[in-house]
């Protein structure tokens, strides 16, 4: 019995061990809040629906790119957090959108997005995440239904 309460033990502290991911954790990681009206000012600043498209929001005065128009927002099975929307801006390359051609939103692999960490403070990346993350609405995974096995 020790020895069953021993090993449950260590296998507790083996997956809350395992789940902290040393220099690469994202524990902790926290912005201050932002202002969606300013957010908003900085999507159309950077001109991001040249190359996107938001719901309800129209590309007036930018570069229309037709071949390449990534739909930003909508229904997701997953849920896009805080820390997903930051890494998408500051390192597009880290996910490619789903259902593109790679020919269209990469070259060599590299996101064709182009890199605006050297020229968007830190408080408009903090405000157009927060413009950003209520177009993004959840929608339920299916779960698959297993039949309840009895003893006969």
């Amino acid at each position: 019995m020790k020895y069953l309460q021993l090993c449950m033990l260590t296998a507790v502290a083996a997956l809350i061990t395992g789940c902290d991911n040393g220099v690469e954790s994202p524990r902790g990681f926290s912005l201050p809040e932002g202002d969606v009206n300013n957010g908003k000012s900085v999507f159309i600043k950077y001109q991001c629906l040249s190359c996107h498209q938001l719901e309800g929001i129209e590309p007036t005065g930018v570069t229309d790119n037709p071949a390449l128009s990534v739909q930003l927002g909508g229904k997701r099975s997953e849920v896009k957090t805080y820390s997903e929307l930051v890494t998408s801006v500051i390192n597009p390359s880290h996910k490619i959108a789903k259902g593109y051609l790679k020919s269209l939103v990469q070259v060599d692999g590299i996101s064709t997005m182009k890199n605006y960490n050297d020229v968007m403070t830190v408080t408009e990346l903090v405000n157009l995440v927060v413009f950003l993350q209520p177009h993004y609405q959840v929608y339920p995974n299916f779960k698959s239904k297993y039949p309840y096995y009895q003893n006969p």
